[in-house]
């Protein structure tokens, strides 16, 4: 047994930890695990054992290996929330400013996400949690997008159709970004334009 096992293990025993804190010690130690020996590595045995708790606890706060890969997940997207939020909040009040963060927010979202959340996603394809949870993140997504950018569309603001194309090309231009296909910055600024060309039809 290696001594980092054995530290988490002592550390699990030594404190008494409520619902919550044990949540999140679980969820630390899965994603350091994930980070050392890929998703695959992800079981629930494997997580009880090496967070030094019994089975019966792990499957109290997950239930199934899917349960703890979505919880991963929205992990995941409520810490790079957190951010995303924080720079609009910061941008200037100007439309190109606006378009701007939101373009460089989301692709440094899915920069971000290294190795582990695309196993995490490999591990979920095809599940209902997954789905229910990829849709409740687009669903807060576009409505984040259109409260930004309220202030400078027009009357009717910007149409759901036009929130579904730019995720699209987000999701697009992101994941080519992160395969090198096209750099960062091409990236962020083609995100940019479609945000920018969206409010101005909006003004028709």
């Amino acid at each position: 047994m290696s001594s980092v096992q054995n530290d988490r293990r002592n550390a699990s025993k030594r404190v008494r930890l409520s619902r919550e804190q044990r949540y999140r010690q679980l969820l630390g130690v899965a994603w350091q695990l994930a980070r050392e020996e890929g998703t695959d590595a992800l079981t629930l045995p494997r997580l009880a054992d090496e967070a030094g708790v019994t089975k019966p606890v792990i499957y109290d706060h997950f239930g199934t290996r899917n349960g703890l890969l979505t919880a991963l997940y929205q992990d995941f997207d409520a810490r790079q929330t957190l951010v995303i939020d924080a720079a609009i909040e910061a941008a200037a009040p100007t439309l190109e400013a606006t378009a701007g963060v939101i373009a460089s927010s989301y692709v440094d979202c899915v920069l971000a996400q290294g190795r582990e959340i695309p196993g995490v996603l490999a591990g979920l394809a095809g599940s209902p949690e997954l789905e229910a949870v990829k849709r409740d993140y687009q669903r807060a997504f576009i409505e984040k997008c259109r409260r930004a950018l309220a202030p400078f569309t027009g009357e009717k603001g910007i149409l759901p159709p036009g929130f579904w194309a730019m995720l699209g090309a987000a999701d697009a231009l992101s994941h080519a970004a992160a395969r090198r296909e096209i750099s960062i910055e091409a990236a962020k600024a083609e995100l940019n334009e479609i945000i920018m060309a969206m409010a101005a039809r909006s003004e028709r």
